[in-house]
């Protein structure tokens, strides 16, 4: 079974003034994939499309 190539993105309020200074994210139906864009090849975080709906709810305030 192979994995499918995520695709990564972004966020529009990530063009501060260090644009190398962001998270990246990358979704499948069944996760979120979160990283540094630092760092890409280091650890990633994976959480559930509610629990990353949830974040965005209270990061967004």
């Amino acid at each position: 079974m192979s994995t499918p190539e995520l695709h990564w993105f972004k966020s529009t309020y990530s063009d501060g003034n260090d644009p190398g200074d962001c998270v990246e994210v990358a979704t499948t139906p069944t996760v979120v994939h979160i990283r540094d864009s630092k760092t890409p090849d280091t650890a990633r975080l994976k959480v559930t499309p509610s629990a990353w709906a949830q974040f965005l709810t209270h990061a967004f305030r």
